[in-house]
């Protein structure tokens, strides 16, 4: 199967200066747990939950001042629609990544693929092996 198919499509954008408050309300308001950055048409990094609670909150730092540029992930872990699944099931595990960013052949992002878009494609093997994976305790 390819990512095309198990991907969801589409995906909210956000700006490196929009700021820490707004990044959690939409996280909130959409259920979701990862925002892409986006500057200049391009993917520059990503916001997770996480890293709003261990860059800004662990830290005691003011939340109210930070934007996402602040606590986003700079080295983006991606893949491409005409990828397998199990391509980035390998390179999920490779990273203990939940999410990935998908790219098509224009270098454009039309969706994102996440552990639950993996579970309703794979076996119940294949993704349980997957889950252990990206969450074990990183080195």
């Amino acid at each position: 199967m390819r990512i095309s198919e198990a991907m969801h499509p589409g995906a909210r954008w956000i700006s490196p200066d929009t700021d820490l408050s707004t990044v959690a309300r939409i996280m909130r308001d959409d259920d979701i747990g990862a925002l892409p950055v986006g500057e200049n048409d391009r993917l520059i990094g990503m916001v997770t939950d996480r890293d709003i609670a261990l860059r800004a909150l662990a830290k005691g730092r003011d939340a109210a001042s930070m934007t996402a540029r602040d606590v986003m992930t700079r080295d983006i872990v991606y893949c491409r629609t005409d990828e397998s699944i199990e391509d980035a099931i390998h390179l999920m595990e490779k990273k203990q990544v939940r999410r990935l960013p998908v790219i098509n052949k224009d270098k454009r992002m039309v969706g994102m693929l996440s552990l639950g878009d993996i579970s309703h494609a794979t076996s119940r093997e294949l993704s349980g092996e997957l889950t252990r994976a990206v969450s074990a305790h990183h080195a």
